[in-house]
């Protein structure tokens, strides 16, 4: 790359890595086209981006942005998966084509302004997605309303039940 050009690209990393809710970096070697481009389709449907970085242009794009911490990832074929919706999607998408396909190794990650290890990234990518913890939340708001409906409409039950029953008995009586 020319100098201007390699300016820009870091520039355009820097500016990526501060917006990024949380990123993650793996080791994309041994893929074919084909399989680098599906990744990069079931990154883009989750809303996560998929670029393939030079370790060196990535490192000057993290001293800018204020992670130095980085530099120990930046080692070997580096691609880094920026999450702009959700520290938990880079995570999810990149575990879950590493299951499938044994040539994608995740080296670590990013998430406020931290370095987290293999171990963290994959229980990260174990944690419900938004729309999970938004239903879940929704759930729980909905649970003492529910409740409280349940309470209501038993009571007005075992009250028509009663009066049936007194019902049934005047029926007899007569």
């Amino acid at each position: 790359m020319a100098r201007p050009e390699k300016v820009a690209e870091v520039e355009l990393l820097t500016e990526k890595m501060q917006n990024s809710e949380g990123l993650i970096l793996a080791d994309f070697s041994g893929l074919t086209v084909s399989e680098v481009n599906d990744l990069r389709r079931k990154c883009r449907a989750q809303g996560v981006e998929f670029r393939v970085v030079k370790n060196r242009l990535a490192r000057r794009a993290a001293t800018a942005a204020e992670l130095a911490d980085l530099d120990d990832l930046l080692r070997g074929p580096t691609a880094i998966a920026f999450g702009f919706e959700s520290p938990v999607e880079p995570a999810k998408v990149l575990a879950e084509f590493a299951k499938e396909n044994e040539k994608v190794s995740i080296k670590g990650g990013m998430l406020e302004g931290k370095v987290i290890s293999l171990a963290e990234v994959k229980a990260l990518s174990e944690l419900p997605g938004r729309e999970e913890l938004l239903a879940m939340i929704a759930r729980g708001f909905n649970a003492p309303t529910q409740g409280f409906v349940n309470v209501l409409t038993g009571t007005v039950s075992a009250f028509v039940r009663a009066l049936n029953a007194v019902a049934e008995q005047r029926g007899e009586a007569e």
